[in-house]
């Protein structure tokens, strides 16, 4: 029997290990991580960001937007960052990616740290901390941004359609993904109130809920029969203010996506709909609490990765 049972032992610890690796990483970070070997580094970081929003307020939701793309591939390890080379198609440049925004950002911060602490600060906890900046400077919700991470090397196109919920989502697909991703239903609901969404749709992303829903020439019934024109931008006057007028646009069944509507289609983030939408409070403290939990999955701690001199490339 003793060869069996160290059989079955070495198969659930195999099968475990990749969840430890994961745990093990996230108890890597900690807030101030670059107290001593870069104490400006988020000053540097915030004050960078500060620049940008002051010029165009609009440039938040596209880096937040960045984090959680970021995180939802291989982890937050700044992968969604890394350029396609010759024959190989990088994250970026997959199709759920092409409406992203904020790359120049991210490199101005980069460059910015570098100088005074050259090697020292990673890509994916740069994208991590613009996002909380981003957010704050637009009167939104703060939260310690964990930082630690260290840079991936490897960024896939491919892996970005697979991870990245697309506007057509159920809710059923929506929460599977979340919590393949070690996040909750609560998580989905107050994360959908600013990410992943983008401030402009492109029409083939909700055309379909107007005028072909079930391929015979008909709209989605969850859309509000007011809506007679199509909206392009997503929220109105979000993309320079952070409140909860998302959630009452889906309460009034003018959430643009299908990915918006279907969240009143399941009883527990139907209810922080609601909630959210009579609560400002309620959904800032849960969604720095989400975007925290966020930024703990699947990161690279220790020996693993790089620090990337450039956001863009891996190190030669």
């Amino acid at each position: 029997m003793a060869p069996r049972s160290s059989l079955l032992t070495f198969l659930v610890c195999a099968a475990l290990l990749p969840l430890l690796f994961e745990a093990a990483d996230a108890q890597g970070l900690c807030v101030g991580f670059y107290k001593k070997t870069c104490p400006k580094a988020e000053t540097i970081v915030r004050e960078t960001v500060a620049g940008f929003v002051a010029k165009d307020a609009t440039v938040s939701a596209p880096l937040l937007r960045l984090h959680f793309h970021d995180c939802f591939v291989r982890g937050c390890d700044g992968s969604v960052l890394l350029n396609s080379t010759k024959g190989h198609l990088a994250e970026k440049d997959a199709t759920p990616n092409l409406s992203l925004d904020g790359f120049d950002v991210i490199d101005t911060v980069k460059a910015a740290v570098e100088t005074a602490c050259p090697g020292v600060v990673s890509c994916a906890d740069i994208v991590a901390l613009v996002a909380r900046d981003g957010v704050v400077l637009n009167n939104g919700p703060s939260w310690q941004v964990e930082t630690g991470r260290r840079d991936g090397r490897v960024s896939l196109a491919s892996e970005a359609v697979a991870n990245v919920p697309s506007p057509f989502t159920e809710i059923g697909e929506l929460k599977a993904i979340f919590a393949r991703k070690g996040l909750s239903d609560k998580d989905l609901a107050a994360l959908s109130g600013r990410i992943p969404h983008h401030r402009n749709a492109h029409c083939n992303a909700f055309s379909k809920r107007l005028y072909n829903f079930t391929g015979k020439g008909d709209r989605d019934p969850s859309l509000s029969p007011r809506d007679e024109t199509s909206t392009v931008e997503m929220d109105p006057g979000s993309a320079v203010r952070f409140d909860t007028s998302y959630y009452a646009r889906v309460v009034d069944r003018k959430g643009l996506f299908r990915s918006d509507a279907t969240l009143l289609q399941d009883k527990v983030t139907r209810d922080l709909v609601y909630q959210y939408t009579g609560s400002t409070s309620d959904f800032f403290h849960d969604f720095g609490v989400s975007m925290i939990k966020m930024g703990r999955i699947g990161v690279l701690t220790g020996a693993r990765g790089e620090i990337r001199k450039h956001c863009a490339h891996v190190n030669a």
